[in-house]
């Protein structure tokens, strides 16, 4: 890892480094039976995450007005989003998971929002993030699977009406299929987020770099594609509860 002291500027020192923004600094070092399980800069950035998300639902809901005011309209907006997401994709029986699927999306679209904003840290630009969510998904989908269906839940690698010397070929890619799901789930998040903040970065580099005459060009592009960020940032939460969504279908009903 570069150091922080360095890593801000390329060896020319003229334009800055766009890969200086996802460096992870401790802030508070623990060693834990020898772990290294320091409070870092994106342990900071995810614990006000969820500071903001629970402040936002507590005191947005704290009324319970009839007539609701904005904030607890965009909780009840949030709230009804998500409901007929798992209600659409997993039936009206998946709405025991609701609350995993909510906290899942609230989470991811705090964290990309937080990105955002100028001198923060987007949590959702490292894989290591996004596949420990992912694993908790799949992991979390594989055991109701097998909870609901016991060892009847590896007909799920079987595709019905397939010719049996076919299966040889057809069970281990179905097999690796369901393996690479984390995998997936986890590098379409950190890669859409990681892609879009460096370029940023990058054009922000040619703004300084071209000075007032020349980074109107640039500037002008920052502007519109920091725009298509906070899209981004949107649809990267809504793809990724909506795959947890149809992840759970496969492992409570089999459609297949």
């Amino acid at each position: 890892m570069a150091s922080t002291e360095h890593g801000g500027e390329q060896s020319g020192g003229s334009m800055p480094d766009p890969m200086h923004q996802f460096e992870i600094d401790r802030i508070i070092p623990i060693n834990f039976f020898g772990l290294d399980a320091s409070f870092t800069n994106s342990s900071k950035w995810m614990l006000i995450a969820l500071l903001v998300v629970a402040g936002f639902l507590i005191l947005s809901m704290r009324g319970r007005s009839l007539v609701p005011t904005r904030a607890q309209s965009v909780a009840e907006l949030a709230y009804e989003f998500i409901a007929n997401m798992v209600r659409d994709n997993v039936g009206t029986e998946g709405m025991k998971y609701f609350p995993f699927v909510f906290t899942l999306f609230m989470f991811i679209l705090a964290c990309n929002m937080l990105g955002m904003v100028p001198y923060s840290f987007t949590v959702t630009s490292h894989i290591i993030v996004t596949f420990g969510l992912a694993a908790v998904v799949f992991i979390g989908v594989t055991v109701i699977g097998f909870i609901r269906h016991g060892v009847g839940f590896l007909k799920f690698f079987v595709p019905s009406g397939v010719p049996a010397p076919m299966l040889a070929l057809l069970v281990p890619i179905e097999l690796i299929s369901y393996l690479t799901r984390p995998v997936s789930l986890s590098v379409r998040l950190f890669a859409n987020m990681m892609a879009g903040h460096t370029m940023l970065k990058v054009f922000g580099g040619f703004v300084v770099a071209l000075g007032f005459l020349g980074g109107w060009a640039p500037l002008a592009f920052m502007v519109a594609f920091t725009g298509l960020e906070v899209l981004v940032a949107f649809l990267q939460a809504y793809v990724f509860a909506v795959l947890t969504c149809i992840y759970l279908n496969d492992a409570m009903h089999m459609h297949h």
